[in-house]
């Protein structure tokens, strides 16, 4: 039994394929693991690989000129990892730094070749043009979140689109992440549940009202 193909048949950006195209992945990728804090990759690096993330956790961010963390998004399983802004290069440029938040499990796979024997023929353009966009959304949500949204906009964002990372973390290690004070998260949550938008189950938190959660940050309504 091949466990490599059958990690590769895990990732949905492959689920078209046939079982030849899917040897053909195979025979240009490698299964790699890595432990919890390790690094992939730092921000200016160059590699040429397209990396997929089959389990785990990634916390993509990158580092001021005062050498503090600037936290941007995180990357689920089943997502390309890679920033990609063109195709005509056989090498990819890292914009970010990226931290395993808990063990996982990456598939790499020989960009150049990945090009030559599906790319170039058609085969996953489609796929690939989606992760891309997908990205791209990503960092229009972090400019969102950096230069748009106040701080009861930021909070309302996670909740209506992260729920699982916000009730994961710790409310400080939230603030962080979204670069308010603590007292000014829990003074918003607190103002969202008195609103009957949000509610308390033991520590997490629960969406009871998802369109009002989602007109506050985008501009229809505030709590």
């Amino acid at each position: 039994m091949n466990e490599k193909l059958n990690l590769i048949k895990k990732l949905s950006f492959f689920s078209s394929l046939d079982e030849d195209k899917l040897n053909a992945v195979d025979a240009i990728s490698k299964i790699s693991n890595y432990t919890k804090n390790s690094v992939l990759y730092y921000e200016n690096d160059r590699n040429n690989k397209i990396f997929f993330l089959i389990s785990g956790l990634i916390k993509v961010y990158k580092i001021d000129k005062y050498e503090n963390e600037i936290f941007l998004y995180y990357i689920y399983k089943d997502t390309m990892i890679s920033e990609l802004t063109t195709v005509s290069s056989d090498t990819i440029h890292c914009f970010s730094n990226t931290e395993f938040m808990e063990e996982s499990v990456v598939l790499e796979v020989d960009f150049l070749k990945f090009k030559q024997e599906f790319l170039s023929k058609n085969i996953l353009n489609n796929e690939f043009i989606n992760e891309i966009l997908s990205k791209t959304h990503q960092l229009h949500c972090v400019v969102n979140r950096e230069l748009v949204f106040d701080a009861t906009a930021k909070v309302a964002f996670a909740l209506a689109n992260d729920l699982e990372m916000f009730n994961s973390h710790k409310r400080h290690e939230v603030s962080f992440m979204l670069h308010i004070q603590p007292e000014t998260l829990s003074r918003v949550l607190n103002k969202l549940k008195r609103s009957s938008i949000i509610d308390t189950e033991n520590t997490n938190i629960i969406i009871l009202d998802k369109e009002m959660l989602c007109d506050i940050y985008k501009g229809a309504s505030h709590a």
